[in-house]
């Protein structure tokens, strides 16, 4: 019997298998669906399905470097304690390294590590391990030169904050105070011009109601304005705001006196945006209890 992809596409959607092992399983099996999921099973591999609703909120944001390229990827887990694990680690580590060689996150779970997809490599953790995984996101980054720094580092190049930053000069010393400095920060972008303006306009927005609260004339209004959104941007701007180092120093103005010109930067934090499933350890107790 022929194996389609809408077959392949169905098995993975019900077991949460990769694409390799739901073609392989349908294969071994003619085609027969139900066969296929006990074949997955048997091999530990369907498991991970029940474990793909469960919220993976921690793990690793990991970097990797090569000349003028450098990308941070953050692998999710469910826990911590798996983050701290050294196999996941490795697996991390590798995953990163990969992602060199691709330019988007869809294109990282299909390449491959000695041989099998990195999707297919997340499956199998998650059936080894137990707890859900994911990689969640990547970002690339290209310049002259590109430095990385991991903060909270469970391991060489990953940790909690992965951060890289692309620059035009000599200073790879001052290029990394500032990918520290960016990791402390967290600027919204580099410059106002890549500010998203939406953002700025919102901001604005607000700025002007507040003043108005206070029932200054619109003259008087105009000005307190123009002063509070060139305080925001300078706050929320890499070379606007004051440099961790030195902090009598934009970073703008520090860059110009290292000599260097700093033209990107990347910025990952481990559950951005993730909402987290709280529980007292009475609710999480009495869970387990029930089965």
């Amino acid at each position: 019997m022929a194996i389609t992809a809408s077959m392949v596409k169905e098995l993975r959607d019900s077991t949460g298998a990769g694409m390799m092992d739901a073609k392989k399983a349908l294969t071994e099996t003619g085609g027969d669906m139900e066969a296929a999921v006990d074949w997955l099973r048997t091999k530990g591999l369907a498991k991970a399905a029940k474990k793909s609703g469960r919220t993976a909120a921690e793990g690793l944001v990991a970097v990797a470097v090569d000349g003028g390229r450098g990308v941070a990827v953050e692998v999710n887990s469910e826990t911590d304690f798996v983050a701290r694990n050294p196999e996941f680690q490795k697996m991390v580590a590798g995953i990163a390294k990969t992602a060199l060689t691709v330019s988007s996150v869809e294109a990282l779970q299909d390449a491959k590590i000695g041989g099998k997809p990195v999707g297919t490599i997340i499956t199998d953790a998650i059936a080894t391990i137990g707890e859900n995984m994911s990689v969640r996101r990547m970002a690339a980054l290209d310049g002259d030169a590109v430095v990385s720094y991991v903060h909270a580092a469970a391991a060489p190049d990953m940790g909690k904050i992965g951060v890289l930053v692309a620059y035009k000069g000599e200073d790879a010393g001052f290029a990394r105070q500032v990918a520290m400095h960016v990791a402390a920060a967290s600027p919204a972008s580099l410059s106002e011009d890549d500010l998203d303006p939406a953002v700025v306009e919102k901001e604005r927005a607000v700025q002007i109601d507040i003043a108005r609260e206070s029932g200054k004339p619109e003259a008087v209004i105009e000005k307190m304005i123009e002063g509070r959104m060139k305080k925001y941007l300078a706050e929320v701007t890499l070379l606007g705001q004051q440099f961790v180092v030195n902090p009598d120093l934009t970073v703008g103005a520090a860059a110009k006196e290292a000599g260097v010109e700093i033209t990107g930067f990347v910025r990952l934090e481990v559950g951005e945006g993730i909402a987290k499933v709280e529980e007292d350890f009475a609710a999480e107790v009495a869970k387990v209890g029930k089965g």
